[in-house]
């Protein structure tokens, strides 16, 4: 006579509350209304989901625009280790300023200016948005983010005027959905920079004359949400934090560690990895004498909120 096997005491416990689970669940499921709606089909949800992708907002180039010598490469470069982002580095398609280069075979606009007759400034932004429109395009399909940083210097620093009319917001403004940004610096500090690196290039060479520029790249942008240099090397994750919402960037404090192996153009300014506040520089006789009777100086710092 074969004899019952021996179940466990355990195993027949853990038996009988699965079953009542089980008779619960359909306990409850047996009062539901019975409803001879059918579910909606997978193609129903897709067609539906791709229906809201298309009323969101078209997706924004970014824009980010300082003048030279004012710590933005080492903010632009916490913005290139954002998820998915690109940034192209001082942008500026009617800069005359890559002259001064002679071998550029990636570039047709520079091929353009360095032939022997002039191009009218019509074609090169034609191309300029040509080729960036392919690139908006491509970003767009790869859930990809597109950052334009501007190379003001070579419209607001270069030469004996200020170039009116082709910033370049105004170059792009008709074509694509924008978010912008300024970031700023003490100007006596980002002056004394640009004179110790002999980047001086505009005429007269004075610190009032770089003070009034200063202010007229400030009423061109004025409507963008503006960020300190100094606020930035204080606590560099929450600047670059609010950058990136005033952008419509995706945040991720991680990336931040990572920024310091990026390479960007205009990288002329800090060595080393950690940012921190920076000494001012020594000032020189003839700059503190310009400072004390520059009367833009005083309108600049006046309106950026800084100590003469």
């Amino acid at each position: 006579m074969t004899q019952a096997p021996i179940v466990p005491a355990g195993l027949l416990e853990a038996v009988d509350a699965t079953l009542r689970l089980l008779d619960e669940h359909s306990a409850q499921h047996a009062s539901l209304p019975v409803t001879s709606e059918p579910l909606p089909s997978l193609l129903e949800q897709c067609q539906q989901a791709c229906a809201e992708i298309a009323e969101r907002a078209p997706e924004p180039i970014r824009t980010l625009h300082h003048f030279a010598c004012t710590g933005g490469t080492v903010m632009s470069k916490q913005l290139s280790v954002m998820p998915n982002t690109y940034v192209l580095s001082e942008v500026d398609p009617l800069s005359m300023m890559a002259r001064e280069m002679s071998f550029t075979p990636s570039d047709l606009i520079h091929q353009l200016r360095l032939g022997i007759r002039d191009v009218d400034d019509r074609l090169l932004v034609k191309v300029f948005i040509a080729g960036l429109q392919e690139i908006y395009d491509w970003a767009c399909n790869h859930g990809a983010r597109l950052v334009l940083r501007d190379h003001t210097h070579s419209q607001f620093c270069w030469g004996d005027d200020i170039r009116k009319g082709t910033s370049l917001i105004e170059l792009l403004q008709d074509d694509f959905p924008l978010r912008s940004a300024v970031t700023v610096r003490h100007p006596l500090d980002s002056y004394l920079s640009l004179d110790q690196l002999n980047w001086v290039s505009f005429s007269p060479q004075t610190f009032e004359e770089y003070c009034r520029r200063y202010l007229v790249f400030l009423d061109m942008h004025q409507e963008m949400p503006l960020f300190k240099y100094e606020d930035f090397v204080a606590n560099p994750e929450t600047v670059t934090q609010e950058i990136c919402a005033a952008l419509e960037l995706p945040f991720e404090a991680g990336f931040l560690d990572i920024s310091p192996l990026v390479h960007l153009s205009g990288d002329s300014g800090r060595a080393g990895t950690w940012i921190s506040a920076r000494p001012r520089r020594e000032i020189p006789d003839r700059i503190a004498q310009e400072r004390q009777n520059s009367a833009s100086y005083r309108l600049l710092c006046q309106r950026l909120d800084y100590e003469l």
